[in-house]
């Protein structure tokens, strides 16, 4: 727990068992077939299994320590780097939260709509109240477009777009490769970023975000209505 608070992010291995793995993939294969050249999915939280699973006692074993029993998920992604969709993903930070509708409040905006949610940056203080856990589905070794990180950097709070790059060189940037099964955890504000695959095969991640209590001001989190949060 000191290192995550330190450090921002924690890697678990072997937090799920084969047979697990094996059937999530099957899952994820209904959501998002092979070959149809999507890169990911929202609104994971949709399908039951998904939700199932940010409930189970693994999973409830890692994020408690960190945000308390009152944690809940509040959004659900997949990723999948494949030949069909490799892309590279600019330093940055996690600032949107997904909501049921528009409440304009001080302190939240600007807004958008993404795959019919709504979504806003709220104040930093929202964002510091989460963590995020990235379920590997596949090995992801750095070749396979790891997720890298400075190492620290969530404890800056938001970062302007044009100051990342200066942060990212103060900072140790670290390679999260992880195996099947592993989880990456971290804090949304940690400065992260990928690079292309370089031997493109899968690389399904289900990227969970928990958060602790209401937003309050007239807004809630889309996962209210059995849908997803960012």
């Amino acid at each position: 727990m000191s290192d995550f608070a330190r450090d921002g992010y924690s890697i678990v291995e072997g937090l799920l068992d084969a047979a697990t793995v094996q059937r999530l993939k099957a899952r994820v294969e209904s959501e998002a077939p092979v070959g149809a050249g999507r890169g990911g999915v929202r609104n994971l939280l949709d399908v039951a299994e998904m939700r199932d699973l940010t409930a189970s006692a693994a999973v409830r074993a890692l994020v408690e320590p960190i945000l308390g029993p009152d944690a809940r998920v509040v959004r659900g992604i997949l990723f999948d780097k494949t030949s069909q969709a490799n892309w590279k993903v600019p330093w940055h930070q996690d600032c949107t939260i997904a909501v049921m509708k528009r409440v304009d409040a001080p302190g939240y905006g600007p807004w958008s709509v993404k795959a019919g949610v709504v979504h806003v940056q709220p104040p930093t203080t929202v964002l510091e109240e989460m963590v995020s856990m990235r379920i590997h589905l596949d090995d992801c070794p750095e070749e396979n477009g790891a997720l890298r990180v400075a190492s620290g950097s969530h404890v800056m709070g938001k970062i302007p777009e044009g100051r990342v790059g200066e942060v990212v060189a103060e900072r140790q940037v670290v390679v999260c490769a992880v195996k099947a099964g592993g989880v990456l955890m971290m804090r949304p504000l940690l400065v992260h970023g990928s690079a292309s695959a370089e031997m493109p095969g899968h690389r399904r991640v289900l990227h969970f975000d928990f958060a602790v209590g209401k937003l309050g001001k007239g807004l809630r989190w889309a996962a209210d209505c059995g849908g997803d949060s960012e």
